[in-house]
């Protein structure tokens, strides 16, 4: 079944959404209840997280692909499996449902709006640890999908749970996410002028993880009979 395009981009439009919304309401709701304690407030923010990846690329996947995320698409886009027009499509719609689950989030929680975050977050480190996670997240997509394509979905919020606790930067691993996080001064935000940096870090790496992926997951050679 093909999905028209006004149904692909309200998918990732929607998921997008939702997707920090859950991100950023865990984050305070996580705060809220931790009582100053910044590990179970994480823990918190990551259950939520892996959680709602799960649900929204099971909801989502047969629609759009479920990508919610520029260097997913990107990821795509380099294996010609989405012409450059229709992931620009998706990178914009992306953008503006992170910022629109931001609002939903605040509202939900009666705080402003639109805020700018202060919360830093930079270095070397926290740029090789989005590099980190988003190598991995990409990887784990191509992988499951050559493989187990069944198991995508919960494949993706297994490594981002993980990745909340295994990473320095908490893995965003999403530049849509990345942007959305600038505009919230909760648990969950980056400072504006930290993003570029998280950013290239992403882009940079979706797109090393894509290309060792066309090796790494090729189909083995005729009469290629795997080691015992």
């Amino acid at each position: 079944m093909t999905f028209s395009r006004p149904q692909r981009l309200a998918a990732e439009f929607i998921g997008t959404a939702l997707l920090l919304a859950v991100v950023v309401g865990s984050g305070v709701m996580g705060e809220n209840l931790a009582g100053g304690n910044a590990a179970i407030a994480l823990l918190g923010n990551t259950i939520a997280t892996g959680a709602g990846l799960v649900i929204l690329i099971l909801m989502f996947g047969p629609v759009s692909g479920a990508h919610f995320n520029p260097a997913v698409t990107l990821a795509f886009h380099l294996r010609r499996e989405i012409a450059l027009s229709e992931a620009a499509l998706y990178v914009s719609v992306q953008i503006i449902g992170g910022v629109a689950g931001v609002f939903l989030a605040h509202a939900m929680f009666d705080l402003p709006l639109l805020e700018q975050s202060v919360k830093a977050r930079a270095g070397l480190g926290q740029a090789l640890g989005e590099a980190t996670a988003t190598f991995g997240l990409v990887l784990t997509i191509l992988g499951a999908a050559r493989f187990r394509p069944d198991s995508v979905a919960y494949a993706v919020g297994l490594f981002i749970t993980a990745g909340y606790w295994f990473t320095s930067s908490t893995s965003f691993a999403n530049p849509a996410v990345t942007i959305a996080r600038t505009m919230t001064d909760t648990f969950a935000g980056i400072m504006p002028a930290d993003a570029p940096m998280f950013i290239a870090s992403q882009l940079a790496a979706a797109a090393l993880a894509t290309g060792l992926a066309s090796w790494l997951f090729a189909a083995p050679a005729k009469g290629y009979t795997p080691a015992e």
